[in-house]
């Protein structure tokens, strides 16, 4: 028995998200019946990140145990062969065996994109949200300043989470505009349920002159969802990547 790594970049438009459910096509049912028909087992993967319906990923992580006797390396050549066009497996890798996606530390990054112009752009549809409100670049730098570092975010969390702690640690928050696309990009520990589509909506709100920067603090304290911004849309949330302390994700050597 061995433990593989995945990997996992998708377009999160036709699904009901990551997580296998019984309201419909998600990520990971498309990636365990994959998995299952290549090793001749019942595969039940382990996501990392349970996107949401609608969200993309380029870097989602989930394991699997296989007796396959496929190197961990070949499983991304084999898969990419199966899967569909907006589902792919960017790496594959064998890890221990004690390796689980969600438990080990990590720092994960989003990304979540805003197009602010005049009228939308049908091709952007889908991986951005748009706003014809002029929205002020370095106010919305200047609210996301307090949102630096360890805080209770359950002001900025979705009412249906079930965590044992609201408290998370965010390491960096960058906002970037190119012509009329304005990035917010979002490191972290850990986010809670829809944590960075409630940080967009609030920052959207201060760049909008709806709430001055330094309220941003006032919510945070506030601990009640009621008092933060909008959730924005899932369609421009992208989970970027997911690093791994190096030592728990180095390959198993089969020497």
């Amino acid at each position: 028995m061995k433990r593989v790594k995945l990997t996992v970049a998708y377009d999160g438009t036709n699904y009901c998200g990551w997580q296998v459910q019984p309201n419909g096509i998600t990520v990971q049912e498309v990636l365990n019946r994959h998995l299952s028909e290549l090793t001749k087992e019942k595969i039940e993967t382990i996501g990392a990140s349970r996107t949401d319906a609608g969200v993309h990923a380029l870097g989602n992580v989930a394991v699997f145990d296989t007796n396959v006797r496929m190197p961990g390396e070949k499983f991304s050549y084999a898969l990419n062969q199966r899967l569909p066009e907006d589902i792919r497996i960017e790496k594959s890798e064998e890890v221990s065996m004690d390796f689980h996606p969600r438990y080990v530390k990590s720092m994960k990054t989003y990304e979540y994109k805003i197009l602010n112009r005049r009228f939308p752009i049908p091709t952007q549809r889908f991986y951005s949200h748009f706003t014809y409100v002029p929205l002020d670049v370095e106010k919305m730098r200047e609210g996301a300043e307090y949102l630096i570092g360890e805080h209770d975010f359950k002001s900025f969390c979705g009412t249906n989470a079930q965590v044992k702690t609201t408290v998370r640690t965010i390491y960096e928050i960058n906002i970037q505009r190119e012509q009329d696309m304005i990035t917010i990009k979002v490191r972290g520990n850990g986010f809670l349920y829809n944590m960075v589509r409630i940080l967009a909506g609030t920052l959207m709100e201060v760049g909008s002159g709806a709430l001055e920067p330094s309220k941003i603090k006032e919510i945070l304290q506030a601990r009640d969802r009621k008092v933060a911004g909008p959730t924005a849309p899932a369609r421009g949330l992208t989970l970027v990547g997911i690093q791994y302390e190096k030592e728990t994700c180095e390959m198993v050597n089969e020497a």
